[in-house]
């Protein structure tokens, strides 16, 4: 099963967006990182996603589960 993900990535031009999967336009666009996380962190929050944080290189490098996670940690 597919997770519905939203993601903070680099627009190419210096900025960062909030955008959902299989959404062809983003949700925010912000002059930084640390403001799209904010922003995407509230709405992945809200709508029980997943949140993938991306660098400027593209690569993911933080990831959280706010809804339902198949893989919760043990313990």
């Amino acid at each position: 099963m597919a997770r519905d993900t939203h993601r903070v990535l680099p627009t190419g031009d210096g900025d960062w967006k909030v955008q959902r999967d299989g959404n062809s336009k983003p949700s925010h666009v912000t002059s930084t990182q640390q403001e799209a996380i904010q922003i995407a962190r509230q709405i992945s929050g809200n709508q029980g996603t997943e949140l993938q944080i991306h660098g400027r290189n593209g690569r993911i490098r933080q990831s959280d589960s706010h809804g339902n996670d198949p893989f919760p940690p043990k313990g």
